[in-house]
């Protein structure tokens, strides 16, 4: 993950309504090991967070520049340094307006994935820790708290660049404590939400379904491709990446490679070709399965409760809205 440019931002700002004491970095950060190992921590506490909201970037204007900037920056016009100052003042102007706000350490870093450009903003807090000294006594020291991160967005400049129209080139992390806590830091960036994470993983979710109970798949390879399904997504979202359905759809099927991808376009799911996975979402999908008898079943985990009700003490299942197919088989066996 090459770091093309980085710097950091110091916004002194007390809960008290005292104004905010901006302290402007004089140049980017040196490269050095602890320059990248601190945006790898960065990424990784990012992509871990949930309760990320996707969107894309208003049209520029007054009350939303900095998309203008960073346009500027990108074009050579302006310099990483000069659009950041230009950046965190305007930040530091929108937290002075903001009663819930305190200060932090302003991270801006310009890296490269792969063959995609990001840019990552966050607003870091310090923390105290412990560390031993060479003369092996302890000494009490403070770091950037980089476990505890609320205030962050990130930009694929890439797709923003090939594709403006895109709704989900941005995410950001909506905050925990509350729309107002984080709605300034929104405003910061200029973004608005385009695309609902958790919704568009329900409804692919729901596809697969579909796509298996059409296919009748058995047992073991139902099983299975719900855990492949799962797991790509998975590996997906610890990336920070989209789940792409043409790549999902080869990923569970190496011999129809197509058939997952064809039969979400044929039912007109309105997904689009990459979604942002939500891992609550997909950590609730697991798949229950049980044989005896001749009896056999298997259902995943999110239709329990609503499709699926389980009695504990009678140790029974009822099941709502059962396959057509499985009714009319069973009223031509009552007849």
């Amino acid at each position: 993950m090459p770091v093309l440019h980085s710097i950091i931002h110091k916004i002194d700002k007390k809960p008290d309504g005292s104004p905010a004491i901006l302290h402007v970095s004089s140049g980017e950060l040196v490269e050095s090991e602890a320059r990248d190992d601190l945006i790898q921590q960065l990424n990784e506490s990012y992509n871990a967070k949930t309760g990320k909201a996707w969107g894309f970037f208003h049209a520029e204007s007054g009350a939303h520049p900095f998309s203008g900037w960073l346009g500027k920056y990108l074009a050579g016009t302006k310099d990483f340094t000069e659009f950041s100052n230009v950046a965190v003042e305007h930040l530091t102007r929108l937290m002075e307006e903001s009663n819930l706000s305190i200060g932090g350490n302003a991270i801006f870093c310009h890296y490269l994935q792969g063959m995609t450009d990001y840019l990552v903003i966050a607003l870091v807090q310090e923390t105290e820790a412990v560390t031993m000294t060479d003369g092996l006594t302890l000494m009490t020291i403070r770091r950037l708290d980089l476990d505890h991160i609320h205030l962050a967005a990130r930009i694929n400049l890439s797709e923003w660049k090939s594709n403006p129209k895109s709704r989900q080139y941005i995410s950001f992390i909506k905050g925990k404590n509350g729309r107002r806590a984080s709605e300034y830091f929104r405003d910061f960036i200029g973004c608005q939400e385009g695309v609902d994470g958790p919704g568009e993983t329900r409804t692919l979710l729901k596809a697969f379904s579909d796509f298996v109970e059409s296919e009748d798949l058995g047992e073991e390879s139902a099983r299975e491709k719900t855990n492949t399904l799962v797991s790509y997504a998975m590996a997906q979202a610890k990336l920070g990446e989209p789940v792409t359905l043409d790549e999902l759809s080869e990923v569970l099927d190496d011999d129809q490679p197509k058939a997952f991808a064809n039969f979400i376009r044929d039912k007109e799911y309105g997904l689009s070709a990459s979604l942002p996975p939500d891992k609550k979402t997909l950590n609730k999908f697991r798949r229950f399965t049980g044989r005896i008898d001749g009896l056999s079943i298997s259902f995943e985990q999110h239709l329990l409760g609503s499709k699926v009700e389980f009695d504990e003490v009678g140790c029974t299942l009822t099941l709502r809205s059962l396959p057509t197919q499985l009714t009319d088989q069973l009223k031509r066996a009552a007849a």
